[in-house]
């Protein structure tokens, strides 16, 4: 049976005025053209809906049991278009942000809350991935929104910034170098490290400048998160580079030190990347403008 809502509003307002005439005028149609569509009406249902007589038109039994379900129709409607408003104004959905751990580990908890709190109807989904899986997760259309090292390339994509982290050498507190103001690369490329998995930025890059002198990372474990590496500096595994925030609230608990890394190269760039900035739906522009607040 194909009801549609224009009929039924109809239906509404001749069982609210009792008259097809003034239904009709209501409508701004002519009563002939309401009253053809009562009749299709009944027609469809298959049992009369409407008595009619000299003062009007009162409701059958049919016709109640109808307008019950026709009036809780048109709430239904108006539910689903307040809900479709909402998205269309960015008041309410999901967004998809695809993150590294430095951005998760340091600033994207406080930043997040904040958006939260202030949106309470839009979900963030956050998936944390290396740098170069965000690059993908964006270009792919996966995320709508990616956070990521500025050390990796990002062609095509829009960027904007973010933050800055800043890397630092942890070790255990005892360790012969923990006293030191300050550690270059050549400090310490000798001695065992505690690396991060294969695709992490900072392991790219440090590998690198490694390179660059001349030297090379002597792996003692790998691991995934910054959790891990903190754990298996504890265990005595070996050193770390790591950003600063992923290390200093930690230092206590976990007797360990944290020394200044003094490369030019040590402060980077945290970057968010969208793949088109012409489709930005309005619930990830709420959430950058946070973000870059």
């Amino acid at each position: 049976m194909a009801y549609d809502l224009v009929t039924l509003a109809l239906f509404r307002s001749v069982a609210a005025s009792g008259s097809i005439a003034h239904a009709a005028a209501l409508h701004g149609l002519v009563p002939s053209a309401v009253s053809k569509r009562m009749g299709d009406l009944e027609a469809l249902v298959g049992a009369p809906l409407l008595h009619r007589h000299r003062r009007g038109v009162e409701l059958t039994p049919a016709g109640h049991d109808l307008l019950r379900h026709a009036e809780a129709l048109r709430d239904t409607v108006e539910r689903m278009e307040a809900e479709m408003g909402a998205h269309a104004t960015g008041r309410r959905g999901a967004i998809r942000v695809a993150a590294n751990s430095s951005a998760i580990s340091q600033f994207l908890p406080e930043d997040l809350a904040e958006f939260v709190a202030a949106q309470p109807d839009l979900n963030v989904l956050l998936t944390e991935m290396t740098s170069v899986e965000v690059i993908d997760a964006v270009r792919s259309g996966r995320a709508d929104l990616g956070i990521f090292s500025g050390l990796t390339e990002a062609a095509g994509l829009t960027l904007m910034p973010y933050r800055r982290d800043t890397l630092v050498v942890v070790m255990p507190a005892d360790h012969a170098l923990a006293k030191r103001r300050a550690l270059r690369l050549a400090d310490v490329v000798g001695e065992p490290f505690v690396a991060l998995q294969a695709g992490s930025s900072i392991q790219t890059w440090l590998d690198r400048r490694a390179e660059d002198i001349g030297a090379r990372i002597r792996r003692q474990v790998s691991v995934q998160s910054f959790d891990g590496v903190r754990r298996m500096v504890q265990a005595r595994l070996g050193i770390a580079v790591l950003p600063f925030g992923a290390v200093e609230p930690y230092l206590d608990a976990a007797r360990l030190a944290m020394v200044p890394l003094d490369e030019p190269w040590a402060v980077r760039e945290l970057l968010l990347a969208v793949r088109d900035t012409g489709a930005i739906q309005p619930q990830t522009a709420a959430l950058i403008a946070t973000l870059k607040g």
